[in-house]
C-alpha cells in the first residue's frame, strides 16, 4: 500500500514591502540632505557675484549713471564710451570667431594627425605643443608683439586672433587627440573599404564621430577670446580697435579718473551674458567632450 504525500511549497513574497519601500526612500532623502546643502552653497558662492553686479547695473547708486530710480542709465552710459559699445562688441566678436575658427581647424588636423598616423619624432612633436601650456603666457607677449610688428599685424585684430589661437593649441590637439582615440580605427578602416580617402573618411565618417570634442574646444576658445584681457592690452595701440575686456577697464569717469562704476558693472553684465547663453545651449556637448577620452572603444 503506497501512499502518495503532496507537499505544497509556497515561496515566500520577494517583493518588498511598503514600509520598507518608505523606509528606503527617506534613507536616501536623509542621506542626499548633505549633497543638496553643499551643491546649494556652491551655487550661492559661484551666482552670488554675478547676480549682484547684474542688479547694481540697474539700481540707483550715487555716483553712477543711474540716480534716480531702476533704470538702464549705465548700460547708455557705456554705449556712449568713446567709440560706442557696438563697435568695442564687434571688435570682440571678430577676435573671436577668428580664434574659434582657426582653432578648430589647426586643431583638428592635428588630433587626427597625432591620433592616426605615424611618423619620425610625432610623441616629441606632442610634448612640445603641450610645452607650451608651461610658459607663462605674459612673458611672451613682447617678443609676439616684437614679431606681429615686423610682419605688419601689430595693432591689429588679426594678431590678437592668432596670439590667443596659439595659446589655445596645447589644450585643442590635446582634446582632439583623445577624441579621436576613443574612435575605433575600424572605421576609417570601413571607409576606406568603401573607396573613401584618409580626407574622406575624416570629413564624412570621423567628423561627425568627434562632434562633442569640437564643441569642448570652440567653446573654450570663444570664452578665450572674448574674455581676454593681456593681449589687446599690450597688443592694440589704437582706441577704435579695442575689445570690449579692454574698454570696459579704461572706462573712467572725467573727473580726477574716478572710475565709473556703474557702468563698468554694465559693461561686465554685457561681457558675461554671451558666454553664459553659449554655455547652456552646448552643455550636453560640453560634458560629452570631456567624456569622450575616458572610455575607449
Amino acid at each position: 500500500m503506497s501512499q502518495t504525500l503532496t507537499r505544497t511549497i509556497v515561496a515566500p513574497d520577494s517583493r518588498p514591502t511598503a514600509p520598507r519601500r518608505h523606509r528606503s526612500s527617506v534613507q536616501r532623502f536623509v542621506y542626499g540632505i548633505p549633497y543638496w546643502v553643499f551643491t546649494t552653497a556652491l551655487a550661492v558662492i559661484f551666482l552670488y557675484p554675478l547676480i549682484w553686479t547684474g542688479v547694481s547695473s540697474v539700481s540707483p547708486l550715487a555716483g553712477t549713471s543711474q540716480t534716480d530710480g531702476w533704470g538702464f542709465g549705465n548700460y547708455a552710459a557705456l554705449g556712449e564710451y568713446q567709440a560706442g559699445i557696438w563697435v568695442y562688441l564687434g571688435n570682440s566678436l571678430f577676435v573671436s570667431v577668428l580664434t574659434v575658427a582657426l582653432t578648430l581647424f589647426i586643431s583638428l588636423l592635428g588630433g587626427y594627425a597625432f591620433a592616426r598616423f605615424s611618423f619620425p619624432g610625432k610623441n616629441a612633436l606632442f610634448l612640445v605643443t603641450l610645452a607650451i601650456l608651461m610658459v607663462p603666457y605674459a612673458t611672451l607677449l613682447i617678443p609676439l608683439y616684437v614679431i606681429l610688428n615686423a610682419v605688419g599685424l601689430q595693432n591689429s585684430l588679426v594678431g590678437v586672433a592668432l596670439v590667443i589661437t596659439m595659446f589655445q593649441l596645447p589644450f585643442s590637439m590635446f582634446m582632439m587627440r583623445i577624441s579621436f582615440e576613443s574612435i575605433p580605427k575600424e572605421m576609417d578602416e570601413a571607409a576606406m573599404v568603401d573607396g573613401c580617402s584618409s580626407w574622406g573618411a575624416l570629413w564624412r565618417v570621423l567628423l561627425p564621430a568627434v562632434k562633442p570634442g569640437l564643441v569642448t574646444v570652440g567653446l573654450f576658445a570663444f570664452l578665450t577670446a572674448w574674455n581676454d584681457f593681456m593681449a589687446p592690452l599690450i597688443l592694440i595701440n589704437d582706441s577704435n580697435r579695442m575689445t570690449l575686456p579692454l574698454a570696459v577697464a579704461n572706462l573712467r569717469g572725467q573727473v580726477q579718473g574716478v572710475v565709473d562704476y556703474g557702468a563698468t558693472e554694465a559693461g561686465v553684465v554685457v561681457l558675461a551674458l554671451p558666454c553664459i547663453l553659449l554655455f547652456l545651449i552646448l552643455q550636453r556637448h560640453y560634458v560629452r567632450g570631456f567624456m569622450s577620452g575616458a572610455f575607449k572603444g
